[in-house]
């Protein structure tokens, strides 16, 4: 790798298009690309920059598309599909890795990688949006004001509009178990196993425990051997969660699958320009070690336009050289400060 190039595959999706238009705004000239050669060619003319079509089926194509890219910030999902061959040439080209992934098993994949990585003098940074800067954030800067924390807690209000990518993720992982941190372990439990009453910042509301990425990178990040995520759910969500549990069967069946992924295809727009403007993300945590207990929250952006901010500012970071090279969370790369990097990113402490 011999250039500051930065590109973004999947780059005309729901999310890959806004990053793309902040990470030019933010004067990065980036490439972008793709499966689609109309849609990237399409996307590269809106913007005046260039483009490169490419699939991550051959490996050997993925590794000419990278070979003189410094950073690619991965936004096609799913990403246990994609991840794998991207980071495979990254390791090999010496290019930098980031994606905006929230599947723990990516997480955890990509951390197996660490030693490769570094060797080859390379950052593995998946989770650079909303999934999940915020939360790592907020575990580390939890983990410094309670140094023997052997608990984090973590979760988050406002996610209540998805792209079309987070929605066909989610029909994928319905016939999945929830999961958990226990003793340093990654744990499958009920889905909705608990749930609890958590102040975001605007009084009580129900919340019921999800599976997401910081049951993965929090622990990577903080080394607490604990860590269970909460997101704020109405009562007939959460109903239907707990049911869920007895219904894998179905849920995860390819006719039902099948039928889903359709809905989303014909129904899931993602947040509209006015509603990325106009709402908020609340995220809270609480770090305890059985005696004492912290708590601290956050508000930003919403979740998607947080992501558009984030993802090209980070990736920046990553191509000065302000990232130490193998796995690395958000918080492990640029501390826990990294989401008040971000404008419109509040922090507050009990």
């Amino acid at each position: 790798m011999n250039s500051d190039h930065i590109l973004i595959y999947g780059a005309y999706g729901y999310t890959g298009r806004l990053v793309t238009k902040q990470a030019v705004a933010d004067g990065l000239d980036p490439i972008v690309a793709g499966r689609s050669a109309e849609k990237v060619e399409s996307l590269a003319d809106t913007h005046g920059i260039d483009c490169r079509v490419f699939t991550v089926d051959d490996p050997r194509e993925v590794a000419d598309a990278l070979a003189d890219v410094a950073v690619i910030i991965n936004c096609a999902g799913p990403f246990d599909r994609t991840s794998i061959p991207l980071v495979d040439a990254c390791i090999e080209t010496g290019t930098h890795y980031l994606d905006i992934t929230g599947e723990i098993a990516v997480f955890e994949a990509i951390a197996a990688r660490d030693s490769e990585a570094e060797a080859a003098g390379v950052t593995l940074l998946p989770g650079v949006g909303f999934d999940v800067v915020p939360t790592d954030s907020l575990a580390a800067h939890l983990a410094e004001r309670l140094p023997d924390a052997t608990h984090l807690e973590l979760g988050f209000q406002g996610l209540d509009e998805l792209s079309p990518g987070t929605a066909h993720t989610v029909v994928d992982s319905l016939d999945d178990s929830g999961t958990v941190r226990r003793d340093g372990n990654l744990v499958d439990v009920p889905v909705a196993h608990d749930v609890r009453t958590i102040d975001f910042g605007d009084g009580p509301t129900t919340a019921a425990a999800i599976h997401w990425g910081d049951v993965s990178t929090a622990y990577h990040t903080t080394g607490i051997p604990n860590v269970t995520v909460y997101a704020d759910q109405p009562a007939m969500t959460i109903r239907f969660l707990r049911l869920s549990n007895r219904l894998r069967w179905l849920l995860g069946s390819d006719p039902l699958q099948s039928v889903l992924h359709g809905l989303v295809d014909r129904f899931v727009d993602g947040p509209s320009e006015a509603t990325r403007r106009e709402e908020s993300m609340y995220v809270w945590g609480r770090a305890t070690n059985g005696e004492e207990s912290v708590v601290s929250r956050l508000v930003t952006p919403e979740s998607y336009l947080f992501t558009s901010h984030s993802a090209p500012h980070l990736a920046a970071r990553v191509r000065d050289g302000e990232a130490p090279v193998g796995f690395q969370t958000p918080a492990s790369a640029f501390g826990p400060d990294a989401v008040l990097d971000i404008d419109g990113v509040e922090r507050t402490d009990e």
